[in-house]
């Protein structure tokens, strides 16, 4: 019941941000409640203020003792949604897929699958030496085991 009642404040208060999303949600036997959450612009300290205060502020403590964090996903945290691929078009992913790993941008979005672009030094067709090739592939969503935003620094 008291989880019942958190999602449906969490809801209601992701419901007044449509550019956010739930990432990650889950209320421990001690009812310490975690809420991991994404936006599509990111996510300031504000933005989990308002969801913090959407759920704390409709909760009774005298009813049940709990502990709320709310967080962002995180820089280096993979990424689950669709929602979060499309807002890092343009950015390099590092992408694990069963026995392969590629490194490359991350091109294009849509419902099934994401497109990636990168560089890679390959043996010349003919005579010694490498020569830099351009290639692509098509990932669909359910062949990543995980994707991560590479950082530069």
């Amino acid at each position: 019941m008291f989880e019942n009642t958190v999602r449906e404040l969490l809801n209601k208060g992701l419901a007044d941000r449509e550019d956010l999303f739930l990432i990650d949600f889950s209320i421990t036997g001690d009812n310490a409640i975690k809420v991991i959450i994404d936006g599509d612009l990111g996510v300031k300290v504000e933005d989990c203020m308002h969801i913090s205060r959407a759920i704390e502020h409709n909760l009774d403590r005298e009813l049940v003792d709990f502990s709320l964090e709310v967080a962002s996903a995180g820089a280096a945290a993979p990424l689950k949604l669709p929602r979060q691929y499309k807002k890092n078009i343009g950015r390099k992913l590092e992408i694990k897929t069963g026995n392969n790993s590629i490194e490359g941008n991350l091109v294009k979005v849509n419902e099934e699958s994401i497109d990636v672009e990168w560089k890679t030094r390959e043996p010349k067709p003919i005579g010694k030496g490498k020569v830099t090739v351009q290639k692509t592939a098509s990932i669909a969503y359910k062949d990543i085991v995980e994707a991560k935003v590479m950082i530069k620094f």
